[in-house]
This record gives structure tokens, sequence and C-alpha cells, in this order.
């Protein structure tokens, strides 16, 4: 497969692009936002130049007259006007995937899960392997994890396997397990954990590593096939008014489908990718380093690396017991010499290092290798990342500045996690938890992003949660912690202005002003002027990227 990355990567070095000629475009009738410099600017028109902006023009600026030749009008038609959304964390595949597969998000206990699986399974017959994501027992009466009987009862034969909503946590029925060779004799793996009855006998749920016993037995997706996912899934977020997304933990084989996509220019909206430390071949990917393509579409140039698990699945990584099981402390999935390897390789080779820390003990883990490895690796201005960032030591806090990391958090995981999470952490720990408004006093930049398929791509419903901390039914009725909220500007440059910034992007996008892309949205409603509790309902009517609408 390096091979082909590499032919690829020669292929696309070689390619020279020569901008086409064209006119200025002029949109106006528009409310226009755009965050510079942490301040909201307004403005009522937009112009541009191919794929570059010319100008903005605020209410003291007089428009180009309709009759001048070298300048196309297009009416806005009173619509909001706002920089192309970023979200700088997400799984493109996986969410596109997930379109094609069973959905068990709005599952209400173990057996409406299996129903819907059952009529899933009805309409693709042709399926070996059913599969499906989104389920989360703590929404359900018995908050209990499910077992394989009750999906032998439908599927005796047909291998199932059913993600979690975080993705940390797997379902597999006996059939799956007998595929993968997995019986009471069955050794957890180090950093995973196969869940057992009394008599040793596997359930059916597998958490974070020990996913890969039933994995790895699935058969896997080619390059040309990863194209048409690939594909599917960068328009459907095109729709949502995504422009640009960052895309946490690609392998070599999905590198090679989304440079296949580029040269053909079939990507609607731009990727940032993150290389996955468990790729096979990631000492010849560290060995090529970071690299570019010249339309900008599709860049390689950090490392995604996976310290804990999850909250929800207990595989969160905590100095101290969780709250609700005394005697477990979660799963780190590297030991810490193991960890501390793997991000020095990246430091060296010039990648940014980006790495999950959901627990306060990965979190600390985690800085404190940075805070050896960025003096040594001399890496400090690739502004290396933390993804979740999500339970913090109040004294770990400061250190985010202090180091030059960024916080890569997902506003919608404090409302999805506010009916568990501080059962999992108590009172006292969950002052550092979803601790935005503690970082962004304490002078750290925070880019956002969904953490999809976990959670929906739309980044609307980020921004709602940003603001209010309540979920979609407006509760809790004062917001949960609601200190921690940020304000509407500050929300939507972490989904602007600081994402960009997360991805080296800052001079090309992000946000609206002449010489950098021409990237913006178009939406039905004024967020700044409507309700902040109807800010998650907001409609994306056109997305452009590079000055082409691509929705």
């Amino acid at each position: 497969m390096i091979n082909t990355y590499k032919k690829l990567l020669i292929t696309c070095i070689c390619l020279v692009s020569f901008p086409a000629l064209s006119q200025s475009q002029l949109i106006s009738n528009i409310h226009g936002y755009t965050v510079q410099d942490g301040n909201l600017i307004e403005f009522r028109a937009l112009q541009f130049d191919g794929d570059t902006i010319e100008k903005i023009y605020t209410e003291q600026d007089n428009l180009p007259y309709k009759t001048e030749a070298n300048i196309n009008h297009i009416d806005g038609k009173g619509r909001t006007l706002l920089p192309g959304l970023i979200d700088a964390h997400g799984h493109v595949l996986s969410y596109g995937l997930s379109l094609m597969r069973a959905q068990l998000r709005d599952s209400e206990s173990e057996q409406d899960a299996v129903s819907i699986v059952d009529k899933f399974r009805q309409q693709q017959s042709s399926l070996n392997w059913v599969q499906g994501r989104g389920w989360n027992q703590v929404l359900w009466p018995s908050k209990q994890f499910p077992t394989a009987a009750s999906l032998d009862k439908i599927f005796p034969d047909t291998p199932v396997w059913l993600v979690r909503i975080d993705g940390h946590a797997g379902w597999a029925n006996s059939a799956a397990m007998a595929v993968a060779g997995v019986d009471i004799n069955s050794i957890s793996p180090a950093g995973g954990e196969i869940l057992r009855h009394k008599n040793g006998q596997p359930t059916g749920v597998f958490i974070d590593n020990a996913m890969s016993l039933i994995t790895n037995n699935i058969p896997k997706l080619s390059i040309e096939e990863q194209q048409a996912v690939l594909e599917t899934a960068l328009t459907s977020l095109a729709e949502l008014g995504l422009t640009s997304v960052h895309d946490a933990g690609i392998q070599s084989d999905t590198i090679a489908a989304y440079q296949a996509l580029d040269l053909r220019s079939k990507m609607p909206i731009r990727v940032y990718g993150m290389i996955d430390a468990e790729d096979p071949e990631f000492d010849q990917l560290m060995a090529a380093g970071p690299y570019r393509i010249d339309t900008d579409k599709f860049r390689v140039s950090s490392v995604k690396i996976s310290a804990d698990g999850a909250l929800g699945s207990r595989g969160a990584a905590l100095i101290e017991d969780y709250s609700d099981l005394k005697g477990h402390k979660g799963l780190l999935l590297y030991s810490p010499q193991a960890l501390g390897d793997k991000i020095e390789k990246a430091m060296k080779a010039g990648f940014q290092v980006n790495t999950h820390a959901i627990g306060d003990n990965a979190n600390q883990i985690v800085l404190d290798h940075y805070q050896s490895l960025i003096a040594n690796s001399n890496s400090r201005h690739l502004r290396h990342r933390i993804e979740h960032a999500q339970v913090l030591q109040l004294s770990d806090i400061s250190r985010f500045v202090e180091l030059n990391v960024i916080a890569s958090m997902q506003a919608t995981h404090a409302t999805s996690d506010k009916n568990m999470a501080e059962d999992r952490v108590g009172n006292s720990r969950i002052k550092g938890a979803y601790a935005w408004r503690k970082l962004i006093n304490a002078g750290a930049v925070i880019a956002a992003g969904s953490d999809f398929p976990i959670e929906s791509p739309n980044p609307f419903y980020g921004l709602h949660a940003s603001v209010t901390r309540q979920d979609h039914d407006n509760q809790p009725v004062d917001g949960w912690y609601r200190r921690e909220s940020m304000t509407l500007t500050e929300a939507l440059a972490s989904f602007t202005t600081n994402a960009a910034f997360a991805g080296h992007q800052e001079k090309e996008i992000g946000q609206l002003k002449p010489g950098l892309k021409a990237d913006f949205i178009l939406i039905e409603t004024d967020i700044f002027s409507a309700p902040v509790e109807d800010i998650w309902k907001t409609k994306v009517s056109e997305t452009w990227v590079n000055g082409q609408r691509v929705h």
C-alpha cells in the first residue's frame, strides 16, 4: 500500500493548477458575519474572484454599480452568510458507512435495538455481515450492556456487529464470535476488555482494543469501495454547511482513496487528514513526511493517537476510581512508554500530534509527554492537540497554553453525556469536565468538532450546545453547568478561525477577508438575532467552496 501512496503523491506533486478566467462575483442583500481576532465583524456584501475573496462590504461601504461589466451580481435574498464551518474532529469513512448501516441512535431498549437491526436486515438481504452503530445502554431503562443472546434469537447464523455510539465498544452475536474464534478461553488484549457472564462466557460486548477481535474478521473495503463511501459522506457533510473537516485517524488505504478522489475533482469539501497511529505502515508514512496536494482539498500533516477509551463505556482512564464502579479506573490503550515513543516518532517526523484523551489520567499523561517531547523535538510551532480533553484535572488546564497545545473539543458530547457524566466522575471531578469556559479564560484555543458519526455532524447542533449547554428539548432549563458555556461569537470562532488554526490553515480559510479562500455558507436564519434555543434548527441553503457552489 505504501507504493500506492507514493505513486499517487508523486502524481499529485507533478500536477500544475492553472486558474480559470473568471469575473468577480458579488453577493449582496445579506447579513454577513465573520470573526477576526476574536471579534465579530458584520458586513452586507462579499466579493470574490475565482477561489479568492477580494472584499467584504460593511454598511459604510458603497457597493459597485450593477452596470459594471466585470462583476456578476448575486442576490443573497436577505439570508445570513457565514464563513464555511469546519469540523475539527470527525470520522468521514465511518460516517459514510453509518449512512449505509443500521441506525441505533434512537433505540429505546436492547430489544428495540434488535428490532431495528432486524428491519434493516430485511431491506439489505445481500449482506454477509449485518452492521450498525449508535446504541447507548445508558439511555435504556435497564442501563445495562446488551448481550449476544438477544441478537441470537433473530440472527442465529448471520454474524452481527453493532458499534456503541462512542465507537469504544461493540456488541456481537454468537455467530460473529464464532467467526472470530472468541470463546470462554479468549484473553482480553491490553487496553481492551471482553465483558463476561459470571460463568466466564463472553457476553458479546467488547470494549476498546478488544473490539479488534471481531473487527479483524470483517471483510475490508477496497480502495474503490472506500472512494464511493467517502464521496457520499463528503456530499452529505457539505449539505450541513461544512466546508472542511479534520478526519481523525485514517489509514494508508483511505489516504489512497482520498488522493484518487481529489485527482478526479470529486471532493466537494476540504479534508485535513490525521494518520492513524495504528496503521501497519505507520513507520513508512512517517518517513514520507507531511504533504499537501496542489488543489488544497486534501492534505495530511498530522497523526491521530488514542490514549484511552470513552466515558460512557467506562474506558476513559481516570486517576481515581469511577464514582459508579469502585475498583475500576478505565483503560490506557498504550503503556506510558509506548505512548511516548509513538508521540516522539511523529513529532520528530514533522507531524502535528493529535492525541485522543478523555479521562483525567490520560490527559495528564499526554500533557506530561508533550511537555518533554515538544522541547526535545523542537516542535512547539506544530500546535499539537489533545482530542476531546474531556475530563481534566483543574491544575492541568493552564498547561494547554504553556505548551501551545490546542483543545480539540466537541460541544455536543457535553449535552449527550450530561445524563451519565457526573455519575461516572462525581461532583468534584466534574468541575474539570467539558470545561470550555475555564480553558478559554486560561487563554487556550478550542477547536470545535462533533466526532461524527458518534454525534450528528450538523455544526449548528454544536453551536447550540456551546452557547446553551442544553439538549434540543431545552433541558436542563438553566443549562448543564451553564457557567462553562461560550458566547455565540466564541462558538462561531471555534468552528471557523480556531478550527482553521488547529489545521495550520488560518492563512487560507476560517474567516472572510481579502486574500483568503471563498469558502462560505448561506443560511435561512440570522443566528445572531434569533433565540439561542433555536440555533440547532438552522437550515443551510447553499454551501460554497473555492468560490464554487457545492450545495
